[in-house]
């Protein structure tokens, strides 16, 4: 009786959901019938197979027709990259995409290039939008009980921050803060860097409650103001 009845579901679900709706791109909406291919990174996921340590970006295609090996640009980094191996996922098992087209969600092997929101395009320079980014109102400092240990870290806090498991600030002197909406945040990010980055994190409290974009009427306001609060940058 295992997975009885599934298939029949998913099945289903390809008769009821509705169909691939135009995307917001800030200059204008993609439309799924366009030819262009165009989509965006919604999730980033770390550690899947924790036997390769990989990264799978999760992509939704807005727009166009996804084939293996085909360059794309990356609109935030401005330059051109290649998807070779596009994946789909059923439960643990991982199978090759041939293609895609709107609508369809396909996991890309990720090395740090993709961030969450990034957008995809042959060439057109759009952003989509609508990826929520919430303002931290916890702080937390971060170290690790064995000091030789902090490269590992580093990494984790890095790969974990990525995919929005937490929100990491590095200040002007090296110093590594944590911030998140709740404090059960803070709990799984302990659990996942002692199982999946074999490291102890120790949090501490800061004198820091909020975290806020600043802008400066001219750059000598700014160079005074970050000389001033350079430890709170």
């Amino acid at each position: 009786m295992n997975n009885f009845g599934v298939q029949d579901v998913l099945n289903a679900l390809i008769d009821w959901a509705p169909a691939p709706q135009p995307r917001d791109a800030g200059v204008r909406k993609v439309e799924p019938t366009e030819t262009p291919f165009t989509g965006f990174v919604f999730k980033i996921q770390a550690n899947m197979d924790p036997r390769h340590r990989d990264r799978i970006a999760f992509f939704r295609v807005c727009s166009g027709r996804y084939v293996p090996g085909m360059k794309v640009y990356h609109t935030r980094e401005g330059r051109d990259m290649k998807i070779a191996n596009a994946l789909t996922f059923m439960a643990q098992d991982r199978v090759l995409m041939s293609d895609a087209v709107a609508g369809d969600i396909i996991g890309i092997y990720n090395h740090g290039q993709l961030h969450i929101g990034d957008t995809l395009t042959e060439g057109e320079k759009i952003g989509f939008t609508g990826i929520p980014n919430f303002a931290p109102e916890l702080f937390r400092s971060a170290r690790c009980k064995d000091p030789f240990k902090a490269k590992q870290l580093q990494k984790g806090l890095q790969e974990l921050g990525e995919e929005g498991a937490i929100q990491v600030f590095t200040g002007e002197f090296g110093n590594i803060m944590l911030g998140a909406v709740g404090q059960l945040q803070f709990e799984i990010v302990a659990q996942r860097l002692a199982t999946e980055y074999k490291v102890d994190a120790i949090y501490e409290s800061t004198d820091v409650s909020t975290a806020r974009w600043l802008s400066f009427p001219d750059e000598q306001t700014k160079k005074d103001f970050m000389r001033e609060q350079v430890a709170r940058l």
